[in-house]
């Protein structure tokens, strides 16, 4: 099975590097090979490479600039994700695609499902509700997987930002009125690899899904966990987890406005995986433990 991975360097791509070369011959696309920002060149290469799969893990993810670049984020999260939707359908590959609780409003308390209505509150959002709908109407084979506050041991993120922030400061505050489950891009790589495994046996129906652990916490409660964790394995820090300060959304202004609350319902995941996920907290202490591991 030939897999086209699109941004094979974020926090999502770099994990399915690893977990995707078990299911096949795997090509591993950086932004240099497929910038999603020239749509026409992305379909080039998949029309050449006519993988049985396409892996998108490519997207525009700066949810407060896109604010102020709402044209450079439709063409990223919509525009070229039609088009790599268009060249699944026509060579008749699966699509996997990653999407995002910013769908939502967050107005409503309860787990949102699959089927629930989206009411996004931010650009980010739109144009990633946007992509979504895109694949439906190309028609192509496709699981979109809905994620929600995304970390890593590398890249960019909420929990690398508190480990780092902890250690230079001496006050730290966080927002603690959002609340939703942070979703390792560990996890969202086993769950797309175990659907993408089961391909040739007994493979999930195509459509949507929300993948994220099990259990709740707001931001606050969030960094409290990683520092927590940080503190089991003695890294320095000046800031210990009972020290962090609640804030309101109010308190932190943001250009791009957040969902109140982004639980997703993966009552339909845990279905297709015949099994429950593990709490969001695991990862966050596997993740942090990683993390304080000497250098080899």
């Amino acid at each position: 099975m030939k897999i086209v991975l699109l941004g094979a360097t974020g926090q999502v791509g770099r994990e399915l590097c690893g977990v995707l070369a078990a299911l096949g011959d795997v090509v591993a696309c950086d932004r240099k090979a497929a910038n999603l920002e020239r749509p026409e060149e992305v379909v080039a290469l998949l029309a050449r490479e006519r993988p049985a799969v396409i892996v998108n893990a490519a997207a525009y993810t700066a949810v407060d600039r896109a604010e102020s670049e709402p044209d450079r984020a439709e063409l990223v999260n919509a525009t070229a994700v039609a088009a790599i939707a268009a060249e699944a359908a026509r060579h008749d590959a699966i699509l996997v695609h990653y999407s995002t609780d910013y769908v939502f409003d967050g107005t409503t308390p309860g787990r949102r499902t699959e089927t629930d209505d989206p009411g996004p509150l931010s650009v980010y959002g739109a144009t990633k509700l946007a992509g979504e709908r895109a694949i439906t109407a190309a028609g192509c084979r496709h699981y979109v997987f809905r994620t929600s506050w995304v970390y890593a041991p590398h890249g960019s993120n909420f929990l690398r930002t508190i480990l780092r922030l902890a250690g230079e400061r001496d006050d730290l505050a966080v927002v603690a009125d959002q609340t939703g489950a942070p979703t390792s891009a560990a996890l969202v790589a086993e769950v797309t690899a175990r659907f993408l495994g089961s391909l040739a046996s007994a493979p999930p129906a195509h459509g949507l899904y929300h993948l994220a652990p099990r259990g709740a916490v707001t931001w606050h409660g969030y960094a409290q966990a990683i520092l927590e964790a940080a503190r089991g394995h003695g890294l320095p820090l000046r800031v210990p987890p009972e020290a962090v300060r609640p804030l309101t959304t109010a308190d932190y202004p943001t250009a791009a406005r957040r969902p109140a609350n982004s639980l997703l319902c993966t009552a339909k995941l845990e279905s297709a995986l015949a099994g429950p996920l593990a709490n969001w907290q695991d990862d966050v202490i596997a993740t942090v433990a990683m993390l304080a591991a000497p250098a080899r």
